[in-house]
């Protein structure tokens, strides 16, 4: 009995050094990236990390990335095997966002794809450490010159859209927002202010009410910050949050909404006049064509509706308001073409302050990071 108990112990360590053998020399098989050198196809492996699980989904934030995802694998020809998702990824847990891509290289990932904001520390720090892997990470602000960008886009240029048909839609003039962050986080009042100024140039009278979840992703409190909205007369609700829950909550209210990131129509078919909507796939193509032909930098990727990075869905003609089709039309033809740069000339902020001068329009860098303060018609409780 005791040879048995010492051969079986054997046997395990044994079994555990060969698992351990087989999971390094599958990170040391990894086809490592070198700047300016292409990478074939067959050698690309790319982990993305999705904060929440977009393969049970069918809208949202992950979903729409997920959705570009699988754009960029259909175009380029990727196999399945080659894209390694973590799902579930929340930002509140660094080591769990650290684990989930290290396991993504060492399984022989030379991209990471990080989608989400809280995202961008781990991914500096990884990049030092990996410099043959690249990491592309959404709506920061840091890179480093080898390895490590970000990317994201003008959405404020739909956001604007989004405005006239809200601005056109409302019949009380108390449009409301809800917001994942406060006046400080640029991406959020970037947006918000782009649609406050959608809405005024087709109802000078209307205000925009703002609810605060201070959260990216909290289904709950986006539903309380939806019903609060509701609630003090705001019968169209927008939002700049993760979840459909405050179309759901306009829909439940016999009320309007304004969905964001993919077509939200599908979960509040009876309130969604339109979503402002990311096309993610633009970006994850580039990305990993140039990858493939050595022509990678980390330079920021920033596209527009131009480019076909944003956009609006199709209208829901049942409840799209007379006229809003044709005023759309008219400001994507001069966003487009630049002739409009939606922020444009002089801006009265909510605070009495003026930003901006008369034949000038923001540069995108102010937009995206030093955007702390709200347009006039914006009443935040």
């Amino acid at each position: 009995m005791k040879r048995k108990l010492i051969f079986l112990s054997v046997f395990v360590v044994a079994l555990a050094l060969c698992l351990v053998f087989l999971l390094m020399r599958g990170g040391m098989e990894r086809a490592e990236w070198r700047p300016g050198m292409p990478l074939s196809r067959e050698d690309l492996k790319i982990g993305v990390i999705h904060i929440t699980d977009p393969l049970n989904e069918t809208s949202g934030y992950a979903y729409a990335h997920e959705v570009g995802i699988r754009e960029m694998q259909r175009e380029l020809g990727l196999k399945d095997y080659q894209i390694l998702r973590k799902v579930n990824v929340y930002e509140t847990n660094q080591d769990e966002v650290e684990h989930a891509m290290r396991e993504c290289i060492l399984a022989g990932a030379n991209i990471i794809i990080a989608t989400s904001w809280g995202y961008m520390n781990t991914c500096e720090k990884l990049a030092g450490e990996y410099p043959g892997v690249i990491f592309a990470h959404a709506s920061g602000n840091r890179r480093n010159d080898s390895n490590f960008t970000n990317y994201f886009g003008r959405i404020y240029q739909a956001r604007y859209l989004s405005g006239i048909v809200a601005g056109l839609r409302t019949r009380t003039n108390k449009i409301g927002y809800v917001a994942a962050m406060g006046k400080d986080n640029s991406e959020v009042t970037g947006g918000l202010n782009a649609f406050a100024l959608g809405v005024e140039s087709v109802n000078p009278g209307a205000s925009i009410h703002v609810w605060m979840t201070e959260r990216w992703f909290d289904p709950q409190g986006e539903a309380q910050s939806a019903r609060a909205l509701l609630a003090a007369g705001c019968d169209v609700i927008a939002q700049h949050c993760n979840t459909p829950t405050p179309q759901i909550e306009a829909q439940r209210a016999g009320r309007w909404g304004v969905g964001y990131n993919s077509d939200m129509s599908r979960d509040a078919p009876n309130a969604t006049i339109v979503s402002v909507m990311w096309n993610w796939g633009v970006y994850y193509t580039h990305l990993v064509r140039s990858v493939m032909d050595g022509s990678f930098t980390t330079t920021p990727y920033f596209g527009g509706m131009a480019e076909g990075m944003v956009g609006l869905t199709p209208f829901n003609e049942t409840l799209l308001p007379a006229g809003a089709a044709e005023a759309v039309a008219s400001a994507s033809e001069r966003i487009i073409s630049g002739e409009f740069g939606v922020f444009d000339g002089e801006m009265r902020t909510n605070d009495g302050n003026v930003v901006g001068k008369p034949g000038t329009t923001l540069p995108d860098r102010d937009i995206t990071e030093g955007m702390n303060w709200y347009y006039h018609n914006i009443i935040h409780p």
